[in-house]
Parts: C-alpha cells; sequence; structure tokens
C-alpha cells in the first residue's frame, strides 16, 4: 500500500516540474526580449546624438576647441593675473596716469568702479548730528553728486525702519530723504541700539550690493572726515585686495551685567577675558573682497555685543592684511576741522 501511494504521486511531482520549467522559460524569454529591445533602443538614441552633434558642429570637428581650452587653463589663472594687475593699476595712479577709481567696461558701457562708500550709522534722532555732518564735510545737492564723478567716493547715512512701521519717525526719515537724497535706508533693519552691529553688517551686505567700489567705510556720526585726505589714505592700500584699515585696539571683555560695556557672551573670549585685535568702531574701512564676503556670507556672520567687535571678528581666520593706520585714530587731531596735523577724522 505505501508503495503504491508513492508511485501515485511520481506523476504529479513531474507535472509541476515541467510547468516550472516552462515558466522559467516564459520569464527568460521575456527578459531577454525586454534586454535587446532597450539596447536597441539605446543603440537608436547613440546614433541619433550622433548625428545630431554633427549636425550642430560640423563633422569631423571636436565639441570642445582649442580655443575653449584655453580659456579654461586661463581661468584657473585668473586670481594670480588680477593680483598682478591691481599692482601695475596702483603704480600707474600714483604716477598720475589715470583717473583715482578704474574704468571697466561692459558691453559696450564704460562704468568706473568708485574709489570708496562712506556709510555714516545715525539714528532717528540724531538730525542734529547730520545737519553738522552736512554744513561741514558732507556736500549736498548737485555736490553730492559731484564727489562721486570726481572723486568715485559716495557718502551716504545708514538708517533702519522703526518697529512701528510707517509711524512718524519713519515718515520723518522719509521726508529728510526726500530733501537731501543723502540716505540709505535698510527697510529689513529695525532701529535699536542693541542692534548696531547687525545695522553695521546689514550697511556692508547692502553697499556691496549696491556699490562697486574699492573700499566700503563705516563711520559713527560725530566723525568729521577730511574726504580728500580720506581719499589719498586709500589711494596707498590699493595693491592689497583685503585689507582691513583702522585705528587697532583689544580691551577689557567685561562680564558684569551692570556695566556699561557688558559681553553677553564673554566666555567665549578666554579666561583672560581680553578681545581679539579689531578696529575702533569711530571708523574703519574693508576692501571690496571683504565686502563681498559679508553679503556672501551674511547668515552665519557671528555678532557680538559691539559693533567694531563683531567686524573684527568676521575676519578671524581668513586671508585678511589687519592694517593699524594711525590716520584714523580721531581722538589724534589737535588743530581742528578740517586741517588736521595727522589723523584723517575728528571725533565731535
Amino acid at each position: 500500500m505505501q508503495r503504491r501511494g508513492s508511485n501515485h504521486r511520481l506523476p504529479s511531482l513531474l507535472f509541476r516540474s515541467r510547468i516550472s520549467y516552462v515558466m522559467l522559460a516564459m520569464f527568460a524569454t521575456m527578459s531577454a526580449v525586454y534586454v535587446a529591445g532597450r539596447l536597441w533602443q539605446d543603440a537608436q538614441n547613440r546614433v541619433y546624438l550622433i548625428k545630431e552633434l554633427d549636425r550642430r558642429t560640423g563633422k569631423g570637428h571636436p565639441a570642445i576647441s582649442v580655443d575653449d581650452t584655453l580659456k579654461v587653463v586661463a581661468c584657473r589663472n585668473q586670481h594670480k593675473r588680477l593680483a598682478a594687475l591691481e599692482m601695475e593699476l596702483a603704480a600707474a595712479r600714483q604716477e598720475g596716469f589715470i583717473g583715482r577709481y578704474t574704468p571697466e567696461t561692459k558691453g559696450n558701457h564704460t562704468r568706473k568702479r568708485l574709489m570708496a562708500v562712506i556709510g555714516i550709522t545715525t539714528g532717528f534722532g540724531q538730525k542734529n548730528n547730520r545737519d553738522a555732518i552736512r554744513k561741514t564735510w558732507l556736500p549736498t545737492g548737485v555736490a553730492l553728486t559731484k564727489l562721486q564723478e570726481d572723486k568715485g567716493i559716495v557718502v551716504r547715512f545708514v538708517v533702519g525702519r522703526s518697529a512701528n512701521r510707517g509711524d512718524s519717525m519713519d515718515r520723518d526719515i522719509d521726508e529728510e530723504n526726500k530733501n537731501t537724497k543723502d540716505f540709505l535706508i535698510l527697510d529689513d533693519h529695525v532701529e535699536a541700539s542693541e542692534e548696531l552691529p547687525k545695522k553695521t553688517k546689514l550697511f556692508f551686505v547692502h553697499a556691496a550690493d549696491k556699490w562697486d567700489a574699492e573700499f566700503y567705510a563705516k563711520v559713527n556720526d560725530n566723525i568729521y572726515v577730511n574726504i580728500d585726505g580720506f581719499g589719498a589714505m586709500l589711494a596707498s592700500y590699493m595693491d592689497k585686495p583685503r585689507v582691513y584699515i583702522g585705528c587697532m585696539k583689544s580691551g577689557e571683555v567685561f562680564s558684569e551685567l551692570s556695566h556699561k560695556w557688558y559681553e553677553p557672551e564673554w566666555w567665549k573670549f578666554g579666561d583672560g577675558k581680553s578681545y581679539f585685535r579689531h578696529a575702533s568702531g569711530e571708523i574703519f574701512v574693508i576692501s571690496r573682497a571683504l565686502a563681498q564676503f559679508i553679503s556672501i556670507n551674511r547668515s552665519i556672520l557671528r555678532t557680538y555685543a559691539h559693533d567694531d567687535v563683531s567686524a573684527g571678528s568676521w575676519f578671524i581666520g581668513i586671508d585678511v592684511k589687519h592694517i593699524n593706520e594711525g590716520k584714523l585714530c580721531c581722538s589724534s587731531w589737535s588743530s581742528g576741522f578740517p586741517f588736521f596735523t595727522r589723523s584723517v577724522c575728528a571725533t565731535v
């Protein structure tokens, strides 16, 4: 009985095996057809692309010309060439062969690069300071435009917006600017004394985006500047592409909450609680490359309690030339504005 049952199951197993073989064969055949079809389609696509490439570039000619290859190689040496040209340009300026600021040609139009953009940080309640500056060293009206055209220097008062957007303080600034046209209004910044470091950063961002200049300077609105002396000083640094110029200093970091110069992040400056070297916030200058660096990295550059420390922190760890320029130590003046013995600025 047991042997007869085994013989009865044998045909059933053979039948199942044949079905499996048939299904496997069908699957293999379908796979082969699919792969062959894709290979044929890819071959057709390659033939089409080759014909199209020949039609566009000309049969027998390479897709990348020798001229294109030379252009790629030239780009790799661009920084070295630019550095050499800037040195030659600075030497030519000193010899008096060309103007104070650089002409650039784009298409059929010639545009001159400015020598400097000066931003005077001011606020809502400081109109008296602005008027005093207008009466002394900052030209008004047509003379302001002439300063830009003749000397390549743009000067603007820098102010943000009120926390209550559109209130009387905003309207007063808009009305004043309508009459004087000497403001750079930061619509994305809310005016507050504790927000000065962010305001300084935004000035460089907006100035670099709006004007192409060799240098960008931040000035307080209680500083008087000798424009001619300032321009002459900057001309001496034209051959240095990444410079941070100012009256360099350091100093104690104050951790006491009640102190006037309290630094909330004092612990970041080490056990000695001393600031790194940085330019005084009364007036300092950065070159075009550094202004562009700030503009590009605006979202990740840290600000501290004070704008001068904040600016100094942005240039730590990158290839920047720190220049301690005595002419920007404004307290060294002695003869009265606008005649200075050594400084090009004065604190009032």
